[in-house]
């Protein structure tokens, strides 16, 4: 059999291939891996109530600086976070994909999503739509994520208790 590592043609094709590797990792457990995939100033912004609310004066579902995904990853791995014993099984599909170049040269990035949760311990299935803002800088070969903004489609509903990452 003859294999062949697959090499995007066009800038596109290669944020698509980079959004599907982002949710492998992350569908995987492969927090470590994922984390890699994160600039040093990143931030990861999951709203609550509104799609735009100012993060610094309201609440927010998740509102996490690279160090605080350190921490939970951390957390997640030490077996102290009960929600995640054992871990949920997930998977994602991603779809729409749209990007921009913006003028500094970053990568705007929307595109939608449909997440199914297993949690394992309740046999309790969640599921989780919405669409994503990634702000992607240019790093060597690939692309490192400056912001991840998780807009949930019922954000502004009663949700249950989030413990992975969207």
């Amino acid at each position: 059999m003859n294999t062949q590592t697959y090499r995007p043609a066009s800038l596109y094709e290669q944020v698509q291939q980079f959004l599907f590797h982002e949710a492998r990792l992350a569908d995987q457990w492969q927090l470590d891996e994922w984390l890699t995939l994160w600039a040093p100033q990143a931030l990861y912004w999951v709203p609550v109530n509104h799609d735009d609310v100012d993060p610094q004066r309201e609440l927010s579902l998740i509102y996490d600086d690279r160090q605080r995904l350190e921490m939970r990853i951390a957390r997640i791995k030490s077996g102290m976070a009960w929600t995640q014993e054992p871990r949920s099984r997930m998977r994602r599909v991603l779809s729409n994909v749209e990007l921009a170049v913006v003028p500094d040269g970053m990568l705007e990035v929307h595109s939608n999503f449909h997440l199914n949760e297993l949690r394992p311990s309740t046999s309790t299935q969640v599921v989780w739509t919405g669409h994503t803002l990634h702000h992607l800088l240019p790093a060597g070969d690939g692309f490192q994520i400056a912001l991840k903004k998780v807009l949930l489609l019922n954000n502004d509903e009663e949700l249950p208790q989030l413990s992975i990452f969207l």
